[in-house]
């Protein structure tokens, strides 16, 4: 079983931390200090007592440790970290498997139906220098013949290269951002879904259909100038005063981004799924006797309601309260300790202002719960849509009895990197104590959608045929 990932994946992502965490959570495990191994995880919270710019210096430093150098991308081998991904989980039948976008919700549902959930999506980290955060066209140029480098070695792959100096300012000035998808589904996904799955057992893929306008620079190489945030496609490609503003904050020698005039609006990289490996996951599943469900959403957060809706729905079934409310931030999720706690889970892409109203229209809906717990994910920039801390507190004032910050100093927000190793033992805080609940039936989750099923902005094809075939032949 592959433990440590190759050395060219980031620890520091959303794709990888979900996987981890879904994987910890089917061992029966919790996920400390976000997978950091214990030196960084001491070390990491005494950062928040230094100034600011040695608190910016070292965060942006974490990105040159983790890059791979723009000469070695050739090195990069899709199937081994194929491998890696499913040997993370333990070797046994499922109910079930997912595949296909990340989502932090979605790393929730994969605990409760007892599923593992294989990413079409990773984050290989590439070092660069001497370029500015604000200059797309260089950032572009810096990894154009790494890129192709890769993809020559990789034939099943899309490559995504990924400039945000909006939300990844600190990042950009040490590192550039290769998101790559699989668009061919890797032997070590068929092997372990052949182990792990017995004939007429279903694969959920999971569709976010969010797209972006991009830059294409072959059949399957594109540049992706912004990302999904506080700052909108506009902001990016056009300009606002918003921009010209943040711009100026950071003494930047512009006042409006110039990127590359994009070519079409296609994938998002760090969310959307690319639509080619649909049909090799289907051809694969028809071979095997595998029925297919797709969820498909098209904003990554427009699953979070459902889980949260879900999740509160079991614990009332169980006899449980029902009323904690535990919101996570990008990639700072927990499932095992949200199980132990008795909390319903709501996840947020990013800590900014579009999930912030999110988040307030969720609970505007709700019945109204008592306690809610808040962490929000520290990327140490004042970026454009970037709530201020107290519109975060309206988010926690909306509790009936107890809102709270869990993990971090909102004095320090949104730079206080310590939260990173902070958070996990926060949430071991929240009081009460349940043991792991087994894992819920698909006709379970079917009898949860029919009650309402235009209450949320996501579609589940193929659930209610296969929820109730598995369940006549249980009966049977």
């Amino acid at each position: 079983m592959r433990r440590m990932p190759p050395g060219y994946i980031s620890n520091f992502d959303s794709a990888s931390g979900m996987l981890r965490a879904t994987a910890r959570y089917l061992q029966g495990r919790d996920f400390p200090g976000w997978g950091l191994g214990t030196p960084v995880k001491r070390i990491l919270p005494l950062a928040s007592h230094l100034p600011q710019w040695a608190r910016e210096a070292i965060y942006a430093g974490g990105g040159l440790g983790e890059g791979i150098a723009l000469a070695k991308t050739h090195k990069v081998s899709s199937d081994r970290i194929a491998e890696w991904v499913t040997g993370l989980y333990p070797a046994r039948k499922y109910p079930g498997a997912m595949i296909g976008s990340s989502n932090g919700a979605l790393v929730h549902l994969a605990a409760a139906l007892g599923m593992p959930w294989l990413p079409q999506t990773m984050f290989v980290p590439v070092r660069q220098a001497d370029v500015h955060p604000d200059d797309a066209i260089s950032g572009l140029n810096s990894g154009l013949d790494a890129g192709r480098r890769l993809l020559e070695v990789n034939p099943d792959i899309q490559l995504h290269h990924m400039h945000d100096p909006n939300q990844d300012r600190l990042m950009l000035h040490t590192m550039t951002y290769f998101r790559i998808k699989w668009i061919k589904l890797a032997q070590a996904y068929k092997d372990f879904l052949t182990d792990a799955l017995s004939p007429g057992d279903p694969i959920i893929i999971v569709d976010c259909t969010r797209k972006w306008p991009v830059t294409r620079l072959g059949d399957r190489h594109v540049f992706q100038f912004g990302a999904l945030g506080g700052a909108t496609e506009k902001d990016f490609h056009e300009g606002t005063p918003a921009v010209a503003e943040y711009l100026k904050k950071y003494d930047s020698h512009r006042r409006k981004w110039e990127p590359p005039a994009p070519t079409e609006t296609y994938t998002e990289a760090e969310w959307g799924f690319a639509p080619p490996l649909r049909k090799e996951i289907e051809d694969f599943a028809a071979r095997r006797g595998h029925p297919i469900i797709t969820l498909r959403l098209e904003e990554p957060e427009h699953l979070s309601p459902f889980v949260a809706d879900f999740y509160r729905d079991q614990l009332r079934k169980r006899g449980k309260p029902h009323n904690r409310l535990f919101i996570e931030s990008f990639l700072m999720v927990e499932p095992y300790w949200t199980m132990r706690t008795g909390s319903v889970p709501y996840w947020m892409k990013f800590n900014m202002e579009p999930s912030r109203e999110a988040v307030l229209r969720y609970l505007a809906q709700s019945d109204r719960y008592e306690d809610i717990y808040l962490t929000l994910f520290q990327h140490g920039v004042e970026c454009v849509g970037l709530p201020p801390i107290d519109d975060w507190r309206e988010v926690i004032g909306k509790a009936g009895r107890r809102g709270t910050f869990l993990g971090f100093d909102p004095d320090l927000y949104p730079r206080d990197f310590g939260a990173l190793a902070r958070y996990q033992d926060s949430v071991q805080e929240i009081p009460s104590r349940y043991p792991l609940p087994g894992p819920v039936r698909l006709e379970d989750l079917r009898q949860f959608i029919v009650r309402d099923p235009d209450r949320y902005d996501i579609s589940w094809e193929g659930l209610p045929d296969v929820a109730q075939h598995r369940e006549q032949k249980a009966d049977a």
